[in-house]
């Protein structure tokens, strides 16, 4: 035993020093340039060198499963039925000249009339344009993760091999790495916070206030490795006003405060959130909500006019869909935020699955499953578009002005609009609109009031 004492030693000091040079290599290269919101570029050339990598696993995948004559990727549903986007009305106006050579001149109900919605609802469950909007799409190529192609199947060793060497270096070397920046992050953010709050009112705190959360924000988005292009930055929220994006993560926060500054509309949390809001509020007007209080839409929305009738206020950050989409399409915008008469500042954020699936399903996984699947994963790449201000005209109500900024959301990130509630995730489809599909059937049979009045 005496013997092997210097070999400890040695072992210790060693390590000493792998610790030593690991976190001065993490402080100079990651921490101080997300301090001053600066880069070297070294996300671009990783995200360079592992698309030249998916591209030729997945030449050698193909090629692979063409000689073995196996499918590659499972069925895809979306878009199998085309469909026009026509009216009930027209639909059953056609089918009936098309089955007994009557057009709809006289309302009144024909058997054939059950063929339209007997197709209608094979087509809604063939094609349901909802329920795969809670789930992950699958990649037309492999990105050497093998959750984003269920039907990989073993091809060459070099393919294996080149997989199991990614899966050492996500688990061993990224995962410890950005645990160890996500804790810093969220220390500093804590910590920063908490300090900043002890300080009196002013343009001190509030310049403090805001270098602490644009600091803490970027090291977590470099704990994701993220790559974010921001686009038509002039158009950024400003003061008094309210901004809204589309919400396919949590993340969607750290990325869009990384970039600017907000205040946040959130329900009050316990434990490690609850730590984390009671310290950010301390530094800066976030708005919180206790369990009860969410639920009074009319109070929610006092809090949020009160706020935003003061321009010198932060504007708020706000996600209306109020659950994740997988950011192939954007839902129904509650209209709550919609109805107070502030401006509006419209972004879009669209996520690259090429290097990691950055949608929680969250009625599938926990957030701490979610979270070591991010960052297992190789990066979170994705776009962000703010889009010009926009405000409520006269003739508008809450819902079109919703429906309006939707739209331009979803155009801007080449996503598709859908008219449908997200709440749908986990709830039955509303009587509301079963009751307007039974209105305006009942239209076409018994008449509009113009038609009984000629009668």
């Amino acid at each position: 035993m005496f013997f092997l004492l210097p070999f400890d030693s040695l072992v210790v000091n060693l390590l000493g020093i792998s610790i030593t040079v690991l976190f001065t290599l993490l402080l100079v290269f990651i921490i101080v340039p997300a301090i001053f919101g600066v880069s070297f570029g070294i996300r671009k050339v990783y995200m360079k060198t592992l698309l030249k990598i998916f591209q030729w696993a997945t030449l050698r995948i193909e090629r692979g499963a063409k000689e073995k004559n196996h499918p590659l990727y499972k069925p895809y549903v979306n878009g199998i039925i085309a469909k026009e986007p026509t009216s009930l009305e027209e639909e059953i106006k056609e089918m009936r000249r098309s089955g007994s050579g009557k057009a709809l001149d006289t309302p009144e109900f024909e058997l054939s009339d059950i063929f339209y919605f007997c197709r209608k609802g094979i087509e809604t469950i063939m094609d349901d344009e909802v329920t795969k909007r809670f789930s992950a799409e699958e990649l037309e190529s492999w990105n050497l993760l093998s959750r984003t192609n269920y039907n990989f199947q073993y091809i060459s060793l070099r393919l294996t091999v080149l997989w199991g060497l990614g899966v050492l270096i996500r688990y061993c070397f990224l995962l410890p790495l950005r645990i160890a920046l996500a804790f810093t992050g969220i220390s500093l953010l804590v910590t920063g916070t908490t300090v900043v709050g002890y300080l009196p009112n002013g343009r001190c705190k509030d310049f403090l206030s805001k270098h602490v959360h644009l600091m803490c924000y970027r090291i977590c988005v470099r704990a994701l490795t993220a790559i974010i292009t921001y686009h038509d930055r002039e158009n950024r929220p400003r003061n008094g006003g309210i901004c809204v994006a589309n919400h396919t993560s949590p993340i969607d926060v750290i990325i869009l405060a990384s970039d600017g500054y907000y205040a946040m509309v959130g329900q009050i949390h316990g434990g490690l959130m609850g730590v984390i809001q009671r310290a950010m509020v301390k530094a800066c007007p976030h708005v919180w909500f206790e369990r009860s209080e969410v639920k009074d839409r009319h109070l929610v929305a006092r809090r949020l006019t009160e706020h935003v009738q003061d321009k010198s206020k932060l504007p708020i950050l706000i996600f209306p869909e109020g659950t994740c989409i997988n950011n192939t399409s954007v839902m129904m915008f509650k209209k709550g935020s919609f109805e107070i008469g502030a401006t509006v500042y419209p972004v879009a954020i669209k996520y690259d699955p090429q290097f990691g699936d950055a949608f929680w399903n969250s009625s599938k996984y926990g957030m701490v499953t979610y979270l070591l699947r991010m960052m297992t994963s190789w990066a979170i790449v994705c776009s962000v578009w703010y889009l010009p201000p926009m405000t409520r005209q006269p003739e508008e109500d809450a819902v079109q002005f919703a429906n309006r900024v939707k739209s331009a959301i979803a155009r801007q990130g080449g996503l598709v609009d859908l008219l449908w509630d997200g709440g749908l995730k986990r709830e039955k489809v509303k009587d509301a609109f079963k009751e307007e599909q039974q209105k305006l059937y009942s239209k076409i049979i018994v008449g509009s009031h113009e038609d009984r009045s000629r009668s």
